[in-house]
C-alpha cells in the first residue's frame, strides 16, 4: 500500500488512472484545475492521453467520443462549467456511454468566489440534461481518501450501468490536503472494498435489449463490433426512429436499470441515530463538522444524531423514516437537499441551516440543534446564516 500526502484533486487523478482511465479532456477551472494538471502528468506515464479542450463542452464531447472508441474517460469542472454540460450529458445518458464527471462545487451564483466552497448543483446533478425519462448516479466524497475511493467506484458503476456517473465534490474536498492510501496490488484493492472492471465491447448490430439489466457491455464504435449509436430514440439496432413504442422501451431502460439495482449504489453513514431526538443531515465537507457537533452534543447530554449521504442520487428515502426532528445543513442559502429530506421524512419536522462560502462551525450547529429541540426559530446572525 502506498501512502501519499496531497490534495483531493491528486487523489481523484490517482484513482482514475488505477481504474483504467486513459483519456482526460477538459478545460481548466478552479477548484478542479489540478485534476487537469495531474492528468497531463500521469496519463502519459500510463499509456493514456491528456487533451486540453477549447472549452468545457468540447472536453465532455471528446470524452464521449473516446468512450465510444473503447477507452475509459473522465472530465472535471466546477459550477460555471458544469452548467454548460446539459447537451453532452444527454448524449452520454441516452446513448448509455460510460463516463466519469467530477464537479468541484464552489460558491455561487454564477462565478461566485473561485476559492470558496459551495453546494449549489445538488439538483442540477439529478437533472443535468433536457427531456426527462432518465435517472442519474451521483456520489459525494467528504475527504481526500474518499475522493480516491469514490472515483474508483464511479468508474466501476459507469461500466456496469452504461452511464455517466457524477462525483459531486466541493472546493474544500478537492483543494484540501490530507494523506491517502493507494493500493498497489489486486489484494490491497480488494481489502479497500474496491473493484475495477475492464472495458468490454458490445457486439452489434443490435443496440440494447428493452430490459433493466445491467452488466451488458457498452456500445463501442469501430474495432469490428458492427455497432451503431444515435442520440435520437434508437431502434434495437441503434438507428434513429420516431416509434413511440421504441421510445418507451428505451426510456424504461434508462430509468429502471438504475432504480432496480439501487443496492449497488445506495450509500450513507449514520451516527447515534437509534435514540436521536434531533438528526443533523449533510453531505460532503459539511458532514465532517456535523459529525463533530453531534459528538459534542452527546457529551452535553443531548440526544443528537447524524446522517451523511454518500450517494445523493437516486435519493435515499430509507434513512429518513426515524421519528426525530431533522436539521439539514448545506453550503447554500436557499436549501436544496432539505427539500428531498422534507419529502422523504413524511410528517417529521425538517429544518434548514445554510451557510454561504464557508463551513458552519460546530458551535453554530449546536445552537441550531438546541433551537430545533426547544421549538424556537433557528437563530440567524443577519446575513451570516438563515433559518428555513
Amino acid at each position: 500500500m502506498k501512502r501519499l500526502f496531497d490534495t483531493g484533486n491528486a487523489a481523484v487523478t490517482e484513482a482514475a488512472v488505477l481504474a483504467g482511465c486513459r483519456i482526460y479532456a477538459g478545460y481548466p477551472i478552479t477548484p478542479s484545475t489540478e485534476i487537469a494538471e495531474n492528468m497531463a502528468r500521469r496519463l502519459p506515464m500510463a499509456g493514456g492521453y491528456y487533451v486540453q479542450a477549447e472549452d468545457e463542452l468540447a472536453g465532455f464531447y471528446i470524452c464521449l467520443g473516446a468512450s465510444l472508441g473503447g477507452y475509459k474517460a473522465m472530465t472535471s469542472t466546477s459550477g460555471p462549467g458544469y452548467v454548460l454540460f446539459s447537451d453532452p450529458y444527454g448524449w452520454g445518458i441516452s446513448c448509455e456511454i460510460p463516463l466519469v464527471v467530477l464537479n468541484a462545487q464552489r460558491v455561487g451564483p454564477v462565478s461566485g468566489i473561485t476559492g470558496a466552497p459551495g453546494q449549489g448543483e445538488f439538483y442540477l446533478s439529478r437533472y443535468p440534461t433536457h427531456g426527462g425519462n432518465f435517472e442519474t448516479i451521483v456520489l459525494a466524497p467528504n475527504s481526500v481518501q474518499e475522493s480516491f475511493s469514490l472515483t474508483v467506484r464511479a468508474f466501476y458503476l459507469a461500466e456496469r450501468f452504461r452511464t455517466p456517473v457524477t462525483i459531486l465534490a466541493d472546493q474544500l474536498v478537492t483543494d484540501g490536503w490530507e494523506s491517502f492510501s493507494v493500493p498497489e496490488t489486486a489484494e490491497e484493492l480488494k481489502k479497500m472494498g474496491l473493484e475495477v472492471i475492464e472495458r468490454a465491447y458490445h457486439k452489434g448490430p443490435d443496440f440494447y435489449p428493452p430490459t433493466a439489466d445491467i452488466d451488458i457491455p457498452p456500445v463501442v464504435l469501430g474495432r469490428g463490433t458492427g455497432a451503431a449509436c444515435s442520440d435520437w430514440t434508437p431502434t434495437v439496432q441503434g438507428y434513429d426512429t420516431e416509434d413511440p413504442a421504441a421510445h418507451m422501451r428505451h426510456s424504461f431502460r434508462l430509468v429502471q436499470k438504475i432504480r432496480e439495482h439501487r443496492d449497488l449504489i445506495d450509500s450513507s453513514e449514520e451516527l447515534f441515530t437509534e435514540d436521536a431526538e434531533v438528526i443533523l443531515v449533510s453531505y460532503g465537507s459539511v458532514s465532517r463538522v456535523a459529525r463533530g457537533a453531534v459528538k459534542k452534543a452527546r457529551e452535553n447530554g443531548v440526544k443528537a444524531g447524524a446522517i451523511r449521504l454518500i450517494s445523493l442520487w437516486p435519493f435515499q428515502d430509507s434513512p429518513f423514516q426515524k421519528k426525530a426532528k431533522y436539521l439539514v445543513t448545506e453550503l447554500n442559502f436557499e436549501g436544496q437537499l432539505v427539500r428531498e429530506v422534507q419529502r422523504a421524512a413524511g410528517g417529521s419536522e425538517v429544518h434548514f441551516y445554510g451557510k454561504c462560502g464557508e463551513l458552519p462551525t460546530a458551535g453554530e450547529l449546536l445552537d441550531a440543534m438546541d433551537d430545533v429541540l426547544h421549538g424556537r426559530p433557528i437563530r440567524a446572525q443577519q446575513w451570516k446564516s438563515e433559518a428555513w
